[in-house]
Order: C-alpha cells, then structure tokens, then sequence
C-alpha cells in the first residue's frame, strides 16, 4: 500500500489548496443528500473474523489499472480492520438488502448474524444476494478531510444477480424505476 498527497492533476497539496472549512455540515449533508447513491459493503477477513461496514461513498475510478475508490471516515472503527487485511470486497447490494445494509452500518457486535456469505478468491465476504461484487487489493491511501480515500485494486469482480440495485436519497432507501 502505498500512501500518497496529491491534489488536482497530480500536484503535490499545499496549505494553498486546502478548502475552507467555512461551510456549515449540516447544510452540506442537506445538500450532498440530494446525489442519489447506490449502497455497498465493504467487507475483509481481520484475525480470522468477516468484518463490515456500510459504504455510500464508492466509485469506479479507473479502466486501466482497474481501480475502484471508497472513502470510509476517519472515526470508522471497521476500516482499520479492513486496512490490515489488506483486501477486501465490494458487494454492491439488491434493493432488496436493506436489512443486509443496517446490520453493516450498525457499530459494534457481530454485523454477520444471519447474513449469507461465502468467502471470496481473496478471503474477503462475498454477501449472498448481492448484484455485483469487485474484490480489490488496498493499492493508495489519500487524505480526504474527515475521511481517507482509498484506491482498490481491482483483481476480480463479477455480476452474479440481475436486480435492481439498493439506492440512497435524502436519507433514506430509494427504488430504482427503470424505463
């Protein structure tokens, strides 16, 4: 894993391109709500153990490498075990998940109770249902304000249900309508 600063284009960051920190959260959340998003688990192996977390922030970054990017929070108590692992999984979850994607949101216990998993080519939870999932290699950590931006690897993924694909809004769950 390799940890890097790099701003726009590449260009090492300064003090001069750090943003304002002027912007009221609650505002920006209201704001930010309104981008709907589709919903992810992120899941590894840590001392033997599947660990978890629900993860908004999800994108594929690049075709070639084959790089996806999450950002979890710096408070997040799960990343640092995903971080150890070193690998993990993408499960992009079926609309009809929201119970799968509330038991890895919720902090401490074993997320996994009644949760369908088999492992991955890497080790990592594949989760039963999902609609996609991208098995991934931690490659770079960035700096991303109040979270870390990490860049995955890709090193397999695959399509295995064809569903609608749980969706996010303004703060709660949405259908997709597909036309």
């Amino acid at each position: 894993m390799q940890k890097s600063s790099f701003g726009p284009l590449g260009a090492a960051m300064s003090s001069a391109t750090t943003p304002s920190a002027g912007i009221d959260q609650a505002r920006m959340r209201q704001v930010m709500g309104h981008f709907a998003t589709g919903v992810t688990v992120v899941t590894a192996i840590h001392d033997g153990a599947p660990v978890g977390m629900a993860c908004q922030s999800f994108t594929s970054l690049s075709l070639e490498p084959a790089y996806i990017s999450i950002a979890p929070a710096l408070t997040s108590t799960t990343y640092p075990r995903v971080r150890a692992a070193g690998r993990f999984v993408v499960n992009i979850l079926a609309e009809d998940q929201q119970d799968v994607c509330r038991a890895m949101g919720r902090s401490g216990g074993d997320k996994f109770v009644g949760v369908d998993w088999a492992p991955a080519g890497n080790g990592a939870p594949r989760l039963a249902g999902a609609v996609a999932w991208i098995e991934c290699d931690i490659a770079h950590e960035l700096p991303g304000g109040d979270h870390v931006i990490v860049i995955g690897a890709v090193t397999a993924l695959d399509l295995p249900r064809d569903a609608a694909p749980l969706m996010f809004h303004k703060g709660r769950y949405a259908r997709l309508i597909a036309e």
